[in-house]
């Protein structure tokens, strides 16, 4: 085909001319177009699922972390978990001060590779716990320090921890393993990413003896995640076991709830009055009004049926005669009032 052929036709020239022309054939008002600027090589910072998933995982990871540390260094640490951050690598490189241990770990299968960054509190106070101290940390050390063979026997220990707590938060979502590919004391030799690549950053804050805290930072490339994207949009699963538990626990939530005690009033008839006249009734005044046909039922002072009053026997009876449906509103009026 020659290159005449790949020519705009004058058809097409008018109908682009038309478009993009200020105002239509008709007369009618200017059009609006809108500019979207488009950079090709930024990326893209939206997941495709809530980040609150990644929240679920994290505080499953602390409580099995937790639990780990308890059996190792026999010892009961506070545990509390931040809520995920995305940042620009850079950025949070910029929140770290050496010496750290960082290490550089594969998770099998995502792609790329991630850190988990102990702050040094973490591993003098478990150092401490491990050899029956009480947690104590050596908090002014050179940045240029770096650990000892018995320190990193720790450090360590440490990962093979975490290595377990991760496998078991993420175990419903998918299988993955760690793999340790590098070990530094200074963050600015760990490039994962680069500088305004996005990374997800989770923060488990450990507080191992009184006074004395630390952090372990588990950073992930943003486009690691990306491909169990519809994993984690479904927020995290749960496993059989959890199921199970989850319907004997709505069961006996259940049978308790049917087990509670509510007082019912029956209200026969309201009438309006001011304050002007209830100052000026005395004993013996009679209040004329119009008996309706149903009374109402309330209970917490909301209208649940409406019913006959009569007796059975010697006792005063109701009989049940329709439930009332409320709508939102009134619930929430009724709510406010009784408050």
């Amino acid at each position: 085909m020659s290159d005449l052929d790949n020519k705009i036709t004058p058809e097409e020239l008018e109908a682009i001319r038309y478009e993009t022309h200020e105002s239509d054939l008709a007369g009618q008002s200017e059009r609006e177009y809108i500019v979207v600027k488009h950079d090709l090589a930024s990326e893209e910072s939206f997941l495709g699922f809530n980040e609150s998933s990644i929240d679920m995982i994290n505080e499953r990871f602390a409580r099995q972390l937790r639990v780990g540390l308890v059996d190792v260094l026999r010892s009961t640490p506070r545990l509390s978990v931040e809520k995920v951050r995305t940042l620009r690598y850079q950025n949070f490189l910029q929140t770290l001060k050496p010496p750290l241990s960082v290490n550089t770990v594969k998770v099998d299968p995502l792609r790329g590779y991630s850190l988990i960054v102990i702050e040094p509190n973490v591993i003098f106070s478990s150092l401490d716990n491990f050899f029956g101290g009480f947690g104590s940390s050596n908090v002014n050390i050179p940045s240029g320090r770096m650990f000892t063979p018995t320190e990193k026997s720790i450090i360590r220990i440490l990962l093979s921890l975490v290595f377990g707590a991760m496998k078991e938060a993420y175990a419903p979502i998918l299988p993955i393993e760690f793999t340790q590919i590098a070990s530094e004391i200074n963050p600015q030799f760990a490039q994962i990413a680069d500088d305004n690549d996005l990374v997800l950053v989770s923060k488990v804050t450990l507080a191992l003896s009184e006074g004395v805290e630390g952090s372990i930072y588990i950073v992930m490339p943003f486009v690691s995640l990306k491909p169990i994207r519809d994993l984690l949009r479904s927020r995290v699963q749960t496993t059989e076991e959890n199921d199970e538990k989850d319907r004997k626990w709505r069961g006996e939530m259940r049978e308790a709830c049917l087990d509670s005690r509510l007082d019912i009033r029956i209200n026969l008839a309201q009438m309006p009055s001011s304050i002007q006249a209830l100052k000026a009734m005395k004993e013996g005044d009679v209040l004329y009004f119009n008996k309706p046909e149903d009374a109402w039922a309330e209970i917490n002072g909301l209208p649940v049926f409406t019913a006959e009053i009569g007796s059975v026997g010697k006792n005063v009876a109701v009989k049940v005669n329709d439930f009332i449906e409320l709508k939102k509103q009134d619930r929430e009026n009724a709510s406010h009032e009784r408050n």
